[in-house]
């Protein structure tokens, strides 16, 4: 935990940027019967019945202290899928970075071991260069930072039916371009300090 915290008093510097990243799975929803505007004297209106197409999963990467954040869509969420989202981090988006600090979940697909799946040994090791890794403890997902970025996007993109993979991937792309342009940031404040304080419980106890 204190690992986590320690990384987000950092100060900012473009050359090691402060990544994190979370994911999260989206059913597809279509509509039976299509939803009818509203008019006046006549509210909306929108039929209980739907038709599953099926799952995505949503890799969400964001730099709080840039105020910037991207959303990429995969069928699934597998080694191969990060090490893909992994390589577009490195190479699309921050490829003259030194090192991309990057703060995630501890989960066993979030390791250099899915690079070596993905890619040919020299790109797994040229990408795995590029990071610094550093994990929430387990039961702390909440210290990652991306989640909160997960709460919002479901809040105010996914709060609805979306039909198919193309769809939303248009509705993500138009919620992170905005977001970005508004230059929305996240105001962290919960310090090592504090949680020495409100944790204590979950420190060892020294003995006499």
């Amino acid at each position: 935990m204190e690992d986590v915290l320690g990384v987000y008093t950092r100060p900012y510097d473009p050359r090691r940027p402060q990544v994190c990243l979370d994911e999260t799975s989206r059913q597809l929803l279509g509509e039976v019967n299509p939803p009818r505007p509203g008019a006046p004297g006549r509210p909306a209106r929108a039929d209980y019945e739907y038709e599953r197409n099926g799952v995505c999963n949503l890799f969400l990467v964001c730099e709080p202290l840039r105020g910037w954040r991207h959303v990429m869509v995969s069928d699934r969420r597998t080694r191969i899928d990060w090490a893909h989202c992994i390589e577009q981090l490195v190479d699309v988006h921050y490829p003259d970075a030194e090192r991309i600090v990057l703060v995630q979940d501890n989960l066993n697909t979030h390791t250099p071991a899915s690079l070596y799946e993905a890619f040919p040994p020299e790109e797994a090791k040229r990408l795995a260069d590029k990071l610094e890794l550093h994990a929430t403890p387990k039961h702390g997902s909440w210290l990652n930072m991306a989640e909160i970025e997960l709460s919002v996007l479901a809040e105010q993109c996914l709060d609805r039916r979306l039909a198919d993979r193309a769809t939303l991937e248009r509705e993500v792309a138009a919620w992170w371009t905005a977001r970005n342009n508004a230059g929305r940031r996240v105001d962290w404040r919960f310090t090592t300090t504090d949680a020495r304080i409100k944790l204590k419980h979950l420190y060892p106890a020294n003995q006499d």
